[in-house]
């Protein structure tokens, strides 16, 4: 074998694994995008959904956040210790959790005898939720300018097949659901509840 050889297929190596670094390169970088398009996708619909929130508070008419939506805010609420606050849609649909927390249907309205039941995904709209605790309030204000108090009283882990809203109570009470555990990064089986009562 020739120099003039052995140098082709040296460069013809170092080509193969040019091409294939790169190759990895750009997968690392879909993978990169792929995990931050929806922590942004969430960020970017949270300011657009508290724009469409104060829009329905001034007019008392639920407003579409972006034109071709199919869900409108219902509420906002806040954990004032932790100073967060979340705008609340009216679809208990798993697309809209995409976009923000949802008011899940068969559960009771705002200011209405029963328990509210709202659901969002651990990783971004609720993922404050590992950090309040029994005592801390939670405000609710709806769209139509009600306003609650909620006292948080405890918390459980159950498995998503095993939890139900929550027969009619008396009283107004307030759970706020997510996956669990906190820092998993695959779909399981559990669920978290906080439970609020109001004050």
């Amino acid at each position: 074998m020739n120099a003039l050889t052995r140098i082709r297929e040296a460069a013809r190596g170092r080509g193969l694994l040019m091409l294939l670094l790169t190759a990895l390169c750009l997968a690392g970088m879909a993978e990169i995008g792929r995990g931050l398009y929806v922590p942004a996708k969430a960020m970017v619909a949270q300011v657009l959904l508290d724009r469409a929130f104060e829009r329905s508070l001034t007019t008392r008419i639920p407003q579409k956040p972006w034109a071709w939506a199919d869900m409108t805010p219902v509420a906002r609420i806040s954990a004032p210790r932790l100073g967060v606050t979340r705008v609340v849609l009216d679809s208990g649909s798993g697309q809209a959790m995409a976009f923000g927390p949802t008011l899940l249907p068969g559960g009771a309205a705002f200011g209405e005898p029963g328990t509210a039941v709202v659901a969002a995904h651990r990783d971004t709209h609720f993922s404050f939720l590992r950090y309040l605790r029994k005592g801390d309030v939670i405000t609710v204000q709806t769209r139509d300018g009600l306003e609650r108090r909620y006292r948080v009283i405890g918390s459980d882990v159950v498995r998503w097949d095993g939890y139900a809203v929550p027969e009619l109570a008396a009283g107004e009470r307030l759970e706020l659901v997510t996956c669990w555990p906190f820092d998993a990064v695959r779909r399981g089986p559990w669920r978290y509840v906080l439970h609020a009562e109001r004050i």
